[in-house]
């Protein structure tokens, strides 16, 4: 066990050297970090929301948002399956409590409507990794000899949440990814809830604005008719009123038939430019082959008519179509700033929400107090060094100090592993380091009371240092394992600090069964070969 083989030796102290390697940078300053080699690594450990300050955000999915655009969906595929695939004439209407009334005028096609609208009500998966069974997503019911009733069952309602929550984390991920706030943390919390915390950031507007603009990119033609600002007007049948995003009072009737109207969906990029005719700050964009032919056949239609770019229900320009547009690309203006139209441009690439979010919570961390945490939390990690270190020493002598020296590179290794992957660290994580200390050692404990216990069994040197690191391995094993199991649920269940504090801990887990063991085992082994000793100091 104690003989030396250099492939092994050379594995386990290649390791460690890694894990400082990668630590390295965390000992260095900006301007010093700058001069390592980028095959290197040269990137510091990411500090969490409450050790470098920044902004906390708690968003919900506007339920009742949700809920309108969902039945306007639902009219859409009503009359897209009743009457432009089969031609029943039908009416809608719909009911306080959020049902669609659906009255089929043709006697004759009554059933054929039933069967149709029935193909509505899809199936879905309930229960988790659904193993609750399957329910219809709408819930389709006869009301007399021609009217039918059609309403989101519950299941399908908080299935359309999960997925709009899932959906909008993924969008919110892409908008501060482009923004560069690649720290950022975005997570849900309950069935409707999101997290998003950007350390770093001080003024949380910016934030707020990036993450909570719908992005629903339109392009509709204007209605013939326009307000004149007169009481009493009515919005024409077919169109709606829509204000203007920049002037205060200013309304355009926007027609809302899908003949007139092309979806920013299908937009491919876009871009923030300057106007060359005028100098203004506007923001190109460019669609994807479809959008491009729905464009270009709706400007070829409606030259010398004007028509409304619509972001989020708000007009940001009304321009006349010169020209028919047939390239798939365009660009918008609606006196933006320069600021405006980066903003406005990440948006629109990243794509739109899939429902509106409002704000629940709103925090802000200043440094100040990320610095406090930091130098506490580094001021307790060293005293329980210190106090781990000594402890160690006194109680094994010699043994204490092979123990200390694989305690240094645990700590070496862990922090190299968390920067390597990095991974967040938080004041909960930096009590999972101090944790970590303290722990370390159990198993050198074990292996060395394994060896006291054998020699007072009256072993020899060898014979006592090969049992107790033998028999002491499957102990340390068993009991690193289940704290282990514990770090992983703690992820899984957990959020936010709860989740640092588990991803410290397992790491620190790992890293300590490596170091405790294995390394303590080299170093014994170098101090076996070198002094061959005849009594064991421990």
């Amino acid at each position: 066990m104690f003989r030396l083989q250099l492939w092994k030796t050379l594995t386990i102290l290649g390791i460690v050297l890694l894990g400082f390697l990668f630590a390295l940078p965390n000992a260095l300053n900006k301007q010093q970090r700058a001069y390592i080699p980028s095959f290197l690594p040269n990137k510091p450990i990411v500090l969490g929301l409450d050790l470098q300050g920044g902004s906390h955000l708690l968003w919900e999915v506007d339920k009742k948002a949700l809920t309108k655009t969902l039945l306007t969906q639902l009219r859409g595929d009503i009359r897209q399956g009743l009457w432009r695939e089969n031609k029943i004439k039908h009416t809608i209407s719909i009911r306080k409590d959020g049902s669609l009334v659906v009255t089929i005028t043709d006697p004759a096609k009554v059933d054929k409507a039933y069967t149709v609208l029935k193909k509505l009500a899809r199936p879905i998966q309930t229960g988790l990794f659904g193993t609750g069974g399957t329910a219809r997503e709408i819930e389709v019911a006869r009301d007399g000899e021609n009217r039918f009733v059609l309403r989101y069952s519950g299941a399908g309602l908080e299935a359309r949440i999960r997925r709009a929550v899932k959906q909008a984390i993924e969008v919110i991920r892409r908008r501060l990814d482009e923004l560069g706030m690649t720290e950022a943390t975005i997570q849900q919390q309950g069935p409707e809830r999101i997290i998003v915390q950007a350390p770093g950031m001080k003024d949380p507007a910016m934030l707020k604005k990036a993450v909570g603009q719908t992005a629903r990119l339109t392009f509709q033609l204007l209605c013939e008719a326009q307000p004149t600002g007169q009481k009493g007007e009515r919005v024409p049948a077919g169109c709606a009123d829509m204000p203007d995003a920049k002037t205060p009072g200013r309304h355009y009737w926007v027609q809302t038939s899908r003949r007139a109207t092309v979806e920013g969906a299908d937009l491919v990029d876009a871009q923030p430019a300057f106007d060359s005719r005028t100098g203004e700050p506007i923001v190109t964009f460019r669609f994807n082959q479809k959008g491009a032919l729905l464009f270009g056949k709706l400007t070829q239609k409606n030259v010398g008519r004007p028509f409304a770019i619509v972001l989020d229900g708000k007009v940001v320009s009304a321009p006349v179509i010169q020209t028919p547009i047939l390239g798939g690309s365009g660009q918008i203006s609606g006196r933006f700033t320069v600021e405006e139209t980066k903003l406005l441009a990440i948006i629109l690439r990243s794509g739109a929400l899939p429902a509106r979010l409002t704000i629940v919570e709103e925090r802000s961390v200043g440094p100040s107090l990320g610095s406090d945490s930091i130098r506490a939390g580094v001021t307790a990690s060293i005293i329980g060094l210190i106090a781990v270190l000594l402890f160690m020493i006194f109680t094994y002598g010699l043994f204490g100090v092979f123990a200390d020296l694989a305690l240094l590179a645990n700590l070496g290794m862990l922090v190299g592993v968390l920067t390597a992957f990095q991974a967040t660290l938080t004041l909960p994580g930096i009590a999972g380091i101090v944790l970590t200390l303290g722990m370390a050692v159990d198993s050198n404990v074990l292996v060395f009371e394994r060896i006291r216990e054998e020699l007072r069994n009256g072993r020899s040197v060898l014979n006592a240092l090969e049992t107790g690191f033998s028999r002491a391995f499957g102990t340390i094993l068993d009991a690193n394992i289940t704290t282990l199991i514990a770090a992983v649920v703690l992820y899984g269940l957990g959020s936010g600090p709860v989740r640092g504090f588990a991803v410290t801990l397992g790491v620190g887990i790992i890293t300590t069964v490596f170091t405790a063991y294995t390394l303590t085992r080299l170093i014994v082994a170098f101090w076996v070969t070198r002094t061959r000793p005849k009594s064991i100091p421990i």
